[in-house]
């Protein structure tokens, strides 16, 4: 599972000249070593190439470090963890969490993808949220399998490259099942909006990230922040926070090592490139 408002919310319309262009990438030098760190795109298109310098970033690399540990998910004790956390107890309804006027703009957004919206009456709103917001984005021809993490996961196999997590599965599910109600119903709803616009800009939005216009991703952050505060900390700053030390154990370690997080992480204020910044490491942008 991916944190899929940070997929959608990385996204913003890009001014950059090509001559000008940097990528969602930088790399900060170990005792021996040098560790990139890549912002990603959970979700791209199968003919989409990665620019180069991400390329060459992958290559450097012996070792991977992901949100989580991709290559060693069981499916089947991620369906267990998403059953135990996104569904609703016996007698529960999305309905009747969500009210009359919510739950039809829900179920106006599931036909519209070709959903059944009673599909969705028995998830909690989290779940609820992230399954429109992937159906929505299959529909537009974009490809889970093709996202930045799984094609580095399908390769680093055949290379022989080990992949580690900063968190495990269950943290990340957790971490929304764990949203108050609340909450969990504005997420829902703010991924219902920004499916909307998605539909409407993601060629846009996509060239945005692969010409890395960090400052448009910055701005698009704080207006996160500005809108949707409590929902944004546990997501973004909280968790940054947290990745903090494994990163830095990093630049002990002998090995070079790629870091690949969403691209929302390190960027804007309280960033994972700002943290880093904070704590006296030079990062250097590529």
């Amino acid at each position: 599972m991916r944190i899929l408002l940070l997929l959608i919310a990385l996204f913003a319309a890009s001014g950059l000249h090509a001559a000008e262009r940097q990528h969602v990438l930088w790399s900060l030098k170990g005792k021996t070593n040098t560790v990139y760190l890549l912002g990603s795109v959970h979700f791209l298109r199968p003919s989409e190439k990665l620019p180069a310098a991400i390329e060459a970033a992958y290559g450097e690399a012996e070792q991977l470090l992901m949100e989580i540990d991709m290559d060693d998910l069981d499916p089947l004790e991620a369906q267990q963890a998403t059953l135990e956390l996104g569904m609703l107890p016996k007698g529960e309804t999305l309905e009747a969490q969500l009210g009359a006027a919510t739950y039809a703009k829900v179920s106006q957004q599931a036909r519209a993808i070709g959903l059944e919206p009673m599909i969705l009456n028995r998830f909690r709103p989290w779940l609820a949220a992230l399954t429109l917001v992937q159906l929505q984005l299959v529909k537009m021809g974009l490809d889970p399998n093709s996202g930045v993490e799984q094609r580095f996961v399908a390769r680093a196999a055949s290379d022989g490259k080990e992949i580690k997590g900063l968190e495990t599965l269950r943290e990340q599910l957790a971490m929304m099942a764990n949203l108050p109600l609340a909450q969990q119903r504005e997420f829902l709803l703010y991924s219902v909006e920004d499916t909307e616009r998605a539909s409407r800009e993601i060629d846009e939005l996509i060239a945005a990230w692969r010409e890395g216009n960090t400052r448009q991703l910055a701005e698009l952050m704080t207006e996160g922040f500005e809108k949707y505060p409590d929902l944004y900390r546990p997501m973004t700053v909280e968790r940054n926070r947290k990745w903090i030390p494994p990163i830095e154990a990093l630049l002990d370690d002998r090995d070079d090592y790629l870091v690949v997080v969403g691209a929302l992480h390190l960027v804007g204020n309280d960033s994972v490139i700002e943290l880093l910044e904070t704590r006296g490491h030079k990062v250097v942008r590529h």
